[in-house]
C-alpha cells in the first residue's frame, strides 16, 4: 500500500510532468511559428515522454492501492527571443524536474518504500539522459550562433528523432 505522503508527493509529480508536457508543446508550436519543423519535432517527442512520465506515476500511484488526484496545470510560456533561448529553458527545467525526481526518491528512502524506490531508478537513469540531450543542444546552438545554413542544418537533424 502506498502511504498519504508518497502518494501526495507523487500526485504532485504528475502535475509537474503534464506541465513538462504542456510546456514542451508550446515551444513545439513556438518553433512551428518560426518555420523550424525539426525543432518543433524534437519538441512533441519531448512533449509525448513527458505525458508518458506522467502516466508512470498514475499507474503506479494506482498499483499500489493509492488515489491518484489531478490539479489544475499552470499556463506555460509562449514567446522567446531565440531558438538559443528556448534550448536553454529546456536544459533548466529538466534539471528543475531533476530535483523533484531526487526529492522523491530521498522520501522514499525516508518512508522506507521500497517498490517506490526501485520505479523511481528508472527515472533518475532517464534524467541523465534528458539532461545530456539538452545540454547537447544548448552547446551546438552556443556553436553555430544562429548562423542560418547551420540553425538548419540542427533543424533537420532534430526532425529526424525517433526515426533511428
Amino acid at each position: 500500500m502506498l502511504n498519504k505522503a508518497m502518494q501526495d508527493a507523487m500526485n504532485e509529480q504528475i502535475n509537474k510532468e503534464m506541465f513538462s508536457s504542456y510546456l514542451y508543446l508550446s515551444m513545439a508550436a513556438y518553433f512551428e511559428d518560426k518555420n523550424l519543423p525539426g525543432f518543433a519535432h524534437w519538441m512533441r517527442v519531448q512533449e509525448a515522454e513527458e505525458r508518458e512520465h506522467a502516466m508512470k506515476f498514475y499507474e503506479f500511484i494506482l498499483e499500489r492501492g493509492g488515489k491518484v488526484t489531478l490539479k489544475a496545470i499552470d499556463a506555460p510560456g509562449t514567446e522567446w527571443t531565440s531558438t538559443l533561448e528556448v534550448a536553454e529553458e529546456v536544459a533548466a527545467h529538466e534539471a528543475k524536474v531533476t530535483s523533484s525526481i531526487y526529492a522523491l526518491y530521498e522520501l522514499a528512502l525516508q518512508e522506507k518504500d521500497y517498490p517506490s524506490q526501485i520505479m523511481l531508478q528508472w527515472f533518475i537513469s532517464e534524467q541523465v539522459e534528458e539532461e545530456k540531450n539538452a545540454a547537447e543542444i544548448v552547446a551546438n546552438l552556443k556553436l553555430i550562433e544562429d548562423r542560418g545554413t547551420a540553425v538548419l542544418m540542427l533543424d533537420h537533424r532534430l526532425g529526424k528523432r525517433g526515426d533511428d
